[in-house]
């Protein structure tokens, strides 16, 4: 009997190892999704090449680091699928479609296009790749029918573009897609260990899953806090400062966080006894993680497999929706 739970498609890029902000960001609610979603998790190494396009000699590792930080979360492959875009063709040739439907200025309107552009330098001289990626992202989306799309504040304007697209080959050809519909993560995004910007690889302020105990605590001491507070004895400021942000996140033990932000306010208590305590609340919930990654570090062979049944499964589904949006648009198939 076939899976008739909802669609739902989300990734990454495989550009390095996932950090503690993708944990409560997405990671947690992937794991979720699996109870009432049938799940599709692509590993978007198309994408990856939008930015990083000289840099695909660390693809391969990256891929199999990014699985194996899935899998020592907790996300499935048994009960989800776990595939690599660049193995599923369709994908590109469903891209090639919706590129067709999409006006160049209304990709330039992607809000986040325009800050890769700004980040790079690139000023007009960036690639059609690059120009594109919000419509290949469509067709990651609408290749496998998707109706739900897990999604941050800075996505919603790549959904809207996905439902436009969904909407106009609709009306272009007969009905034939949904429009997804976003689930919107309330975890806001963690703010990175230098405490202005958002954690990033490419600015090295994250803690990885992959990092161990005394790598945590070095990265824990070095944290940006309240900088008017030169002495433990000076009243400081909880809301907003980033040592706190990522105690709400990680620190379970609710009145031992209540007596730190108390003392905080009130100038009882250091930073070196507020760092050592988050110290340990993160390596609590990341010491399971480090355990499964060792155990599938010394699998590789089972995380390939993974990788490829995934993949097959994607492409013959793909194959099957892709015969159908053919039929549709009246292309001619012999």
């Amino acid at each position: 009997m076939l899976d008739q739970k909802p669609i739902l498609v989300t990734g990454d890029r495989p550009t390095g190892r996932l950090h503690i902000g993708h944990l409560v960001g997405s990671l947690n609610n992937r794991i979720k999704f699996q109870d009432n979603y049938q799940c599709f998790f692509l590993i978007a190494d198309l994408h990856m090449l939008t930015t990083h396009y000289d840099k695909v000699e660390e693809v391969e590792q990256n891929t199999i680091q990014l699985v194996i930080d899935w899998l020592s979360v907790g996300m499935d492959p048994s009960r989800s699928t776990f595939y690599i875009q660049s193995q599923v063709p369709h994908i590109t040739e469903l891209h090639t479609i919706l590129s067709m439907l999409c006006s160049v200025p209304r990709s330039r309107r992607i809000p986040t296009l325009k800050e890769k552009v700004q980040d790079m330098g690139l000023g007009e001289n960036y690639s059609v790749g690059l120009l594109g990626y919000p419509i290949l992202m469509a067709a990651d989306i609408l290749m496998f029918k998707a109706t739900k799309v897990p999604v941050g504040d800075d996505q919603l304007s790549h959904l809207e573009l996905t439902r436009e697209l969904a909407r106009r080959f609709n009306h272009l050809y007969g009905d034939f897609f949904k429009e997804p519909e976003p689930v919107v993560s309330e975890t806001p995004r963690l703010v990175g260990t230098d405490g202005n910007r958002k954690m990033s690889k490419s600015l090295d302020n994250c803690i990885y899953l992959s990092d161990d105990a005394e790598t945590v605590e070095s990265r824990v001491r070095g944290m940006y806090t309240d900088p008017k507070r030169i002495r433990a004895d000076i009243p400081g400021t909880v809301e907003g400062n980033p040592v706190f942000i990522y105690h709400d996140a990680f620190n379970t033990n609710i009145e031992e966080l209540e007596d730190l932000k108390s003392r905080y306010r009130n100038g009882k208590v250091g930073d070196v006894e507020v760092k050592k305590k988050l110290s340990i609340a993160i390596n609590s919930i990341i010491e399971p993680i480090r355990e499964k990654r060792s155990c599938y570090e010394k699998r590789i062979g089972e995380v390939r497999d993974i990788l490829h049944e995934g993949s097959i499964r994607a492409n013959r589904i793909a194959k099957e929706n892709m015969d159908e949006i053919l039929d549709h648009i009246g292309l001619f198939q012999p």
